[in-house]
């Protein structure tokens, strides 16, 4: 879902520019209280993987392209803030070296499709397991909700900023339809990959999930770390 350079007007564009920049601004702060020696790591790792996943691309229409986002992904295992850094990096790395994106469009992708689906993922991800028992499989129900609510969140914010400041000549029911209608496909198996995800990280090392932190009864996570210690001296 990168929009390329003169896709939206320069006003709109500079304006989401500004947004993502205040955004990025707390998230560089936040991501201090989210991360320590053992999870930093864990971040690096993950902004690589959204990385892949972004790379698989799908037409939309009038130019643009649909994706796997990873935002709900990066925000359950790292934390809102450090997943907003991660996904925000690899938009920058896409538009600066492999021109996926236009220069001019960065804030306004960062906007969409790092803020947007962070945001909605983790909050989603938030308020499922809240209502559900506290349990490692609410930790990954949690996510795939997330995560599926996610990508259509995205589209919309999209279609938002096309709708104030649009330049190439296409309806905006058009552009509305065509994205929801790819992007609540691609929600459904990004939901999918990112339950799988976040289950295999539990499942090894519950401790270094951000979203299972406060969730998973101590017994869980200390199990969890103790297993990597076990598994690495062997």
């Amino acid at each position: 879902m990168h929009a390329p350079d003169g896709y939206i007007d320069i006003p709109t564009s500079v304006a989401a520019g500004a947004v993502a920049v205040v955004a990025v601004g707390f998230a560089l702060r936040g991501a201090r209280r989210e991360l320590d020696e053992r999870t930093a790591p864990m971040a690096g790792l993950v902004a690589a993987f959204v990385f892949a996943l972004q790379m698989l691309n799908f037409p939309v229409a009038g130019g643009t392209s649909g994706h796997l986002m990873g935002g709900a992904l990066a925000a359950v295992l790292v934390g809102p803030w450090t997943g907003l850094l991660a996904v925000t990096c690899v938009l920058m790395v896409q538009a600066l070296l492999f021109s996926d994106g236009g220069l001019t469009a960065l804030g306004l992708n960062v906007s969409t499709m790092a803020m947007a689906t962070v945001v909605v993922g983790y909050a989603v991800f938030r308020l499922v397991v809240a209502v559900l028992p506290r349990r490692p499989s609410s930790v990954v129900i949690g996510s795939f909700v997330g995560a599926l609510l996610s990508v259509p969140a995205s589209a919309l914010a999209f279609v938002a900023f096309f709708a104030v400041g649009g330049t190439v000549d296409v309806p905006l029911d058009t552009v509305l339809s065509a994205m929801l209608a790819v992007h609540v496909l691609i929600g459904i198996g990004e939901a999918i990959l990112t339950a799988l995800t976040v289950s295999a990280v539990i499942a090894a090392r519950p401790d270094l999930a951000y979203g299972a932190r406060g969730l998973l009864t101590g017994t869980e996570l200390r199990l969890g770390a103790t297993a990597q210690v076990d598994g690495g001296t062997r």
